[in-house]
């Protein structure tokens, strides 16, 4: 691990916040000894509430790479992520995550990722979102010309 990634996280949370944007977090993808990309939370100054920093940051990679994937590349993150962010994390591909505050941490503060960690957990119909399943067959035959996509457009 690099502390000065996971500083820089901790330092662009501040600067995001201090900024009215958004919420106290920051994160940096880095490869090798490089850093790719930066992104701070911008909820609050986007009205938009994927603005996440590890959302942000990852787009911002991907960008640069002209890529999807970020095999190859580490998400240094000021806190440990949402279940969205860590989901990105995930279908980004990135090798290893480094956090420094923890979801209780945030929770203390007012971010109560605790219920969306348990949501996840539930059967649609046992969770608090009502959710309709329907038209699923009509769904799956738009999906299954994907199995016949050429390698380097699946993920």
């Amino acid at each position: 691990m690099q502390q000065k990634y996971l500083e820089r996280a901790i330092e662009l949370a501040s600067m995001g916040m201090s900024q009215g944007r958004g919420g106290p977090f920051g994160a940096v993808v880095v490869r090798g000894d490089q850093i790719l990309a930066e992104g701070f939370n911008q909820v609050t100054g986007s009205h938009d509430p994927t603005a996440h920093a590890e959302v942000g940051a990852i787009r911002a990679a991907c960008a640069t790479l002209a890529t999807h994937n970020l095999a190859g590349c580490e998400i240094y993150s000021s806190c440990e992520p949402c279940p969205m962010c860590l989901s990105a994390i995930y279908w980004a591909r990135l090798d290893r995550l480094y956090y420094a505050a923890t979801r209780a941490d945030a929770a203390e503060i007012g971010f109560d990722d605790a219920f969306l960690y348990t949501e996840l957990t539930l059967e649609p119909a046992q969770r608090r979102l009502p959710s309709v399943h329907a038209l699923r067959e009509s769904a799956r035959q738009v999906m299954l010309p994907w199995k016949q996509m050429p390698s380097d457009r699946r993920y």
